[in-house]
């Protein structure tokens, strides 16, 4: 394992453990140190989104939609960086409600949010942020159906 790789994997863990701490959240945690981190990472993906979206950003669903992107420019069908939404064109409702909430997210964990959600794993359904964000809404499960089937002994 490279240095860079073990110090990352070392801060990720110290991190997730800081979670648990209410003295390390209130320091590690507060809006005077995430916030920034949050601004850049969503100048960033103005920057990103802009320079690769076809047309305007727009403000939707409680975030910013950069759309369409080329396929190799976000990760599954959209990730969101900061406040923006980079996708192909996957901004129903219900993606863009799952996506708001790693909005807030960011705007919690700052650029913490990086190492975290990569040590919970690339696996979306045991990703604690992904599950957090609503897996059938993001896309990850099918909804559980409401339908009730009919009784095998009517006539």
């Amino acid at each position: 394992m490279s240095r860079a790789r073990a110090f990352g994997t070392r801060l990720g863990r110290a991190l997730a453990h800081a979670e648990h701490s209410p003295r390390a959240q209130r320091v590690l945690l507060h809006p005077v140190v995430t916030r920034p981190g949050y601004w850049f990472a969503t100048a960033s993906g103005l920057l990103w989104g802009a320079a690769l979206s076809k047309r305007a950003l727009k403000s939707q669903g409680g975030v910013l939609v950069a759309t369409p992107l080329p396929k190799w420019a976000f990760g599954r069908g959209g990730t969101t960086i900061g406040a923006v939404f980079l996708t192909g064109g996957n901004a129903s409702d219900d993606v863009l409600a799952h996506e708001a909430v790693h909005r807030a997210q960011w705007r919690k964990y700052g650029l913490w949010f990086i190492p975290l959600y990569l040590l919970a794993g690339q696996n979306p359904l045991t990703n604690r942020f992904e599950v957090e964000a609503g897996l059938e809404l993001g896309g990850y499960v099918r909804a559980k159906s409401t339908r009730v089937p009919k009784s095998t002994t009517e006539s």
